[in-house]
């Protein structure tokens, strides 16, 4: 959902946790909390991120963490009762009712979604299998080009409509997987058609209520008298950003919860407390990358389950890892620091694996220092281009048709976009910018 997330997605994939080696492992209760300790500790006095940690072993947490604040114009402190936005970690949720939904047999995988959605281009064919798991070709509304004008404005289901079938079809139902918000907004009305019910009420009967999630609901207008999270993007300062009406996304990033409560969701999913075996087979059957409402984390001989989520200024991450009946969940309402990092961090804590804890060691440049570097740089690798500006002393890039970010400087001629672990090194005698991130190395050439 979240508008960063789409332009670092244009940029290249991000690798949702990097090369992380686990072996010999093995199931534990003790874990590493003075090195998690100091991780959160030089995250916070840097700036770098606030939110909330949790990490449940056998149904019982083993470790929590929250730094930050819920507000911080009033500097209200963010507390373990903080409550995050958790973006397409609604698409969980969502998938478990839609599976409730066809135990009840009130609808069926295999079929199409015109008797719900005729004007939807292909909805003959599209299947509700196809929307869980991105198989439907329908336009992504996230992706139309004046999303951030309207995102913050309440729409009906009409108008939704409209906009995702004005989108159009991207491919042949079935024929590829490609991830979009649309399916899952689609999903959210054919169940409140089904049940004749709001998806509010749906969420809190059928998932909410049973396994007793007390800081867990479909969102509304943020009250931080209710402990819930305002959400910033680092401009200079902490910035709040806007709103997104939950009208728009709904089961797709609608829903508010905290790490808490999202391990003890996750256990009792794979627990089949939530919907049967058979279900949760089908939902964590991956087919070109994508389950139904769920991705795979892998770690060599360990597999695990979850999803990732991000809205306006929020970023969450869930997984649960079967074999060692682990669950992580980390919620964030600011962020300038890669949270996969995070995550790596406290597995390798739980793990006993190494880990260093991050520098952030900056180079203090003047504005006259920037100006080598500006400009348009474009890459033979990847149909991408980068331009590099200013604002004062800070560097910024832009990928085409999205928002900027900024870029800190580490090292002479380096600088780092930490929330998605990239690092840019400028060759100036070349008119070159290497682009890093994860295992790969991309070369732009200055135009």
């Amino acid at each position: 959902m979240k508008k960063l997330n789409n332009v670092i997605r244009k940029i290249l994939t991000i690798i949702i946790l990097l090369g992380l080696t686990i072996g010999n492992s093995y199931s534990q209760e003790i874990i590493n909390t003075l090195k998690l300790d100091s991780l959160f500790k030089i995250l916070d006095e840097n700036n770098k991120f606030m939110g909330s940690i949790a990490i449940s072993h056998n149904g019982k947490i083993i470790y929590s963490k929250t730094i930050g604040y819920d507000d911080i114009k009033t500097n209200k402190k963010s507390s373990i009762n903080s409550k995050y936005r958790i973006g397409s970690i609604s698409k969980m949720f969502t998938a478990s009712l839609i599976f409730k939904a066809i135990e009840e047999k009130k609808i069926k995988l295999s079929q199409t979604i015109d008797k719900f959605f005729p004007s939807i281009e292909n909805a003959n064919k599209i299947t509700i299998s196809n929307l869980l798991n991105h198989r439907s070709g329908i336009y992504s509304f996230t992706d139309e080009k004046n999303y951030l004008k309207w995102n913050t404005i309440p729409k009906s289901e009409n108008e939704m409509i409209e906009i995702i079938a004005k989108g159009k079809s991207k491919f042949e139902p079935d024929s590829k997987a490609e991830y979009s918000n649309s399916n899952y907004i689609l999903l959210s009305y054919i169940l409140e058609k089904i049940y004749n019910q709001s998806f509010n009420i749906i969420l809190g009967e059928k998932i909410i209520k049973p396994l007793e999630l007390k800081n867990t609901y479909l969102g509304r207008k943020i009250n931080i008298n209710e402990n819930e999270c305002l959400s910033y993007k680092l401009i200079i300062n902490w910035t709040k950003e806007p709103e997104t009406d939950i009208s728009i996304p709904l089961g797709a990033g609608g829903i508010v919860s905290n790490p808490i409560d999202l391990v003890k969701f996750i256990e009792e999913l794979f627990a089949e407390k939530i919907i049967n075996k058979k279900s949760l087979e089908q939902m964590t059957k991956i087919k070109d990358n994508y389950g139904m409402g769920i991705f795979q984390f892998p770690f060599y001989e360990k597999k695990g389950y979850g999803h990732t989520g991000g809205i306006d200024g929020f970023s969450s991450i869930l997984a649960y890892f079967n074999d060692d009946d682990l669950a992580i969940a980390l919620t964030s309402n600011a962020t300038n620091f890669d949270n996969n990092n995070i995550v790596i961090g406290a597995l390798s804590a739980y793990f006993n694996r190494p880990y260093d804890i991050p520098s952030f060691k900056n180079v203090e440049l003047k504005s006259e220092d920037l100006d080598k570097y500006l400009g348009i740089y474009s890459s033979k690798q990847i149909p991408l281009k980068i331009t590099i500006n200013k604002e004062n002393s800070i560097l910024t890039a832009q990928a085409s048709g999205q928002p900027s970010f900024s870029l800190n400087a580490t090292d002479n001629d380096t600088f780092k976009f930490d929330p998605a672990g990239i690092t840019i090194i400028f060759k100036t005698e070349q008119k070159q910018m290497i682009l890093k991130q994860g295992t790969g190395e991309y070369i732009f050439n200055k135009e």
